[in-house]
């Protein structure tokens, strides 16, 4: 049964939150476009939201983070500064995002490693790079810093690791074409092969 929907307005949570460009359109493909995003994100990091993890694809992003204001303002600031700052420093006036984002409440210890994996691999699974740490635009790459799990969602040391089935994201039924498999860091049974479906909530609009 999927975990009940809610609607994401209050502060200290923390959700997986994706993006689309208009009309799909390879936007980030181009260094200064995905660069500028990235100084974009880490401009609005520590006064709108905690920074876990990100992935810029080249007609979407994934972002996990954890809201220190509404999520739905959260995501204005990196969609809407991300705009404005292209119009005066890419010299674009093209329409960049779709009006629309998903999001993803993260329940526990476990669910954040599932989301966590999903973006750092996302880039493999798109045959972008052979090593999720390869992928110039990922946080999977130790160049970044990244704001710590939150407390409550940290894996309890509870023996050996396992393989959990990771499918695309319901939400957003266009990002994976297919199953990747992830090593979590916990189980409830070690060595056990659980298949977990990530689900979101309907899509939002943030400007």
């Amino acid at each position: 049964m999927r975990p009940t929907r809610e609607h994401a307005t209050s502060n200290g949570q923390t959700y997986m939150i994706t993006s689309s460009t208009w009309g799909r359109r390879p936007l980030f493909s181009r260094e200064r476009w995905a660069r500028l995003l990235i100084d974009t994100l880490y401009h609005y990091r520590g006064s709108a939201y905690l920074l876990h993890e990100f992935v810029i694809m080249p007609d979407h992003i994934h972002v996990l983070l954890t809201a220190r204001t509404s999520l739905e303002k959260a995501v204005q600031f990196i969609k809407g500064g991300f705009s404005y700052r292209a119009k005066k420093e890419l010299g674009s006036n093209m329409e960049v995002w779709q009006k629309v984002f998903s999001d993803h409440r993260i329940r526990d210890a476990s669910d954040y490693g599932l989301h966590q994996i999903y973006i750092r691999q996302n880039p493999v699974r798109k045959n972008l790079c052979e090593r999720a740490e390869e992928y110039q635009y990922s946080s999977a790459r130790s160049e970044f810093d990244l704001d710590p799990v939150p407390q409550g969602l940290k894996p309890a040391d509870s023996g050996q690791p396992y393989t959990a089935r990771l499918e695309g994201a319901p939400f957003q039924g266009n990002i994976s074409d297919g199953v990747a498999e992830a090593t979590l860091p916990h189980s409830k049974k070690p060595g056990s092969v659980d298949k977990v479906r990530l689900s979101g909530n309907p899509e939002k609009t943030a400007s």
